[in-house]
């Protein structure tokens, strides 16, 4: 029996890849993404992008999109309730399963797996696991681009804010980085891969220094 899945959506490499994987599976059908967005500024958290581009890596996906607007200050209340809206509205519609492009932090999927424990709906980690230090590569052999959204500049090198994900920008980390940026280093934005029916032309536009972090801003090339 085919499983009608949604993908959680961060517009960064490991949700990209994980859909990609999904996608490789004849058990799950992903029939759309969903994403979480700070309603007063119009972007997803920690990521820093812009909900607009959020559209269009959707629309190049071919996949629907629905965003969950999250209140800034968001209390945990807040969030608990937006988000059981959310997935008793997805479990009306049929929905199966949601996906997760988690890889290693224990803390993080267990907070998945609790958040839909008596819901119906089952999480599924299609990357879970994968070592981190051969992932990128994998990643680049499929074809997937990324740029660097957002850096902890205590971690990584902050002229890195901005620059595409590559071997060369792999070789400038610390001893020590994940080069998934699993223990926060950094987020990303894809804007071309496997996942993808075209490109998404972008540009960099100002970097700024934002509660410790540095976050370079990616806007439309067009539009």
């Amino acid at each position: 029996m085919i499983r009608k899945t949604l993908m959680s959506w961060s517009s960064g490499k490991d949700s990209a890849w994980a859909l990609h994987t999904l996608q490789q599976n004849p058990a799950f059908e992903v029939v759309g993404l969903f994403t979480t967005v700070n309603e007063e500024f119009e972007r997803v958290a920690m990521h820093g992008v812009r909900a607009e581009l959020l559209r269009r890596q959707a629309e190049s996906i071919g996949l629907p999109l629905e965003i969950i607007y999250l209140p800034f200050p968001c209390s945990n209340e807040q969030y608990n309730q937006r988000m059981t809206d959310f997935i008793d509205g997805a479990k009306a519609r049929g929905i199966d399963c949601f996906g997760f492009g988690d890889l290693l932090l224990e803390d993080v999927r267990r907070y998945r797996e609790q958040q839909l424990i008596g819901t119906g709906i089952e999480p599924v980690f299609p990357i879970w696991g994968t070592p981190t230090d051969t992932l990128p590569g994998q990643m680049f052999a499929g074809g997937l681009r990324t740029v660097i959204t957002c850096l902890d500049p205590k971690k990584v090198p902050e002229h890195l804010a901005g620059q595409e994900l590559s071997p060369a920008l792999l070789a400038e980390l610390p001893e020590g980085t994940d080069h998934c940026g699993e223990n926060g280093e950094f987020h990303s934005f894809v804007f071309d891969g496997p996942m993808f029916r075209h490109k998404i032309d972008i540009r960099i536009g100002d970097t700024v220094h934002r509660d410790g972090f540095v976050f370079a801003d990616v806007l439309p090339e067009h539009g």
